[in-house]
């Protein structure tokens, strides 16, 4: 396994993290308890989760028992800002919110401290000055080490470094969103901002929902069970035939290096500078297993260009 500081900082963690959005939907305890196992002994370090995730925080409760005598051992990140119940003080990034999300979060998680702490996503109710210096007192009374952000434009993600500066706040050194070689929208204007001011990219759904697994076949019923079978509009976005024509070239691409397409996808985010950790997800060990072989991939300079050719649009 290869390590990465994220960001401007000196956190290191795993270039293949575990997503644990499936913990309390998609897998029960024991399962979810397998999983983290199998990540541990692969070398993971990096386990990502939300308030939101198993509903209702089930996800953050897993994640506390299971890692109970390996916490010291472990980076994790959690997130907040969805709404997490009724009226105007259970989501967000106001320091109401924040301050009390915080101390909710610590507790299912069974935790004093929290490694990297993210807004979900963008709040336009309050200003990010709010939001920065709240969280600036989280770092400094140890409750949280590392901030991040998810979901961000590049002109959120330059406005927080700005207000941060001027404050004299601590900045965010992550910005989880979505990037796969079938969603590269955040090339445009993200990544450049984060390559300018210090912050690394933490992909999620990098094999676009298991499309890019090659699970799904054109003119072939969807697989049952899986994340596009019940989609509905995401379903329609990703299973166009555009998409299973790039999806083809990939393959080819793949094949003739002995590779699998989830090593390519997951290797190809691996192999980029501003990629921190690539937050895979998992419901079953040996998934784990595959996704951290997939991480071990480098491609070279020729490699990436040639895949830019491919799936750059």
């Amino acid at each position: 396994m290869e390590y990465k500081n994220l960001g401007r900082s000196g956190l290191q963690v795993s270039v293949v993290g575990l997503g644990c959005n499936n913990f309390g939907m998609r897998c029960d305890y024991d399962q979810s308890e397998k999983v983290v196992h199998a990540a541990i002994d692969a070398g993971i370090t990096l386990f990502d989760t939300a308030d939101v995730y198993g509903g209702q925080g089930k996800s953050e409760e897993f994640l506390g028992r299971i890692l109970k005598g390996k916490r010291d051992s472990v980076v994790v990140a959690t997130k907040w800002g969805m709404k997490m119940g009724e009226g105007p003080h259970k989501s967000g990034g106001s320091r109401k919110y924040i301050m009390a999300a915080v101390e909710d979060s610590l507790r299912r998680l069974q935790t004093d401290y929290i490694d990297l702490y993210q807004l979900h996503r963008p709040d336009p109710q309050t200003p990010m000055e709010e939001t920065l210096r709240a969280l600036d007192d989280l770092v400094s009374s140890g409750k949280v080490r590392y901030i991040g952000h998810s979901n961000f434009a590049g002109w959120q993600a330059a406005e927080a470094h700005f207000v941060a500066q001027k404050g004299n706040y601590t900045p965010f050194i992550s910005a989880q969103n979505e990037y796969s070689l079938l969603e590269r929208r955040i090339e445009a204007e993200l990544v450049p901002a984060c390559n300018q001011y210090g912050v690394s990219v933490l992909p999620f759904f990098p094999l676009a929902s298991g499309f890019l697994t090659g699970k799904y076949r054109q003119g072939q019923d969807l697989p049952a069970g899986t994340r596009l079978a019940n989609a509905g509009p995401m379903a329609a976005r990703v299973l166009t035939d555009k998409n299973y024509e790039m999806l083809g070239k990939l393959e080819a691409f793949a094949e003739a290096r002995g590779k699998t397409m989830l090593d390519l996808a997951i290797g190809w985010l691996a192999s980029l500078s501003h990629v921190g950790s690539v937050i895979a997800g998992a419901t079953k060990p040996e998934q784990v297993a595959q996704n951290v072989a997939a991480g071990g991939w480098r491609l070279t300079a020729e490699e990436l260009a040639e895949v830019d050719a491919i799936s750059k649009r």
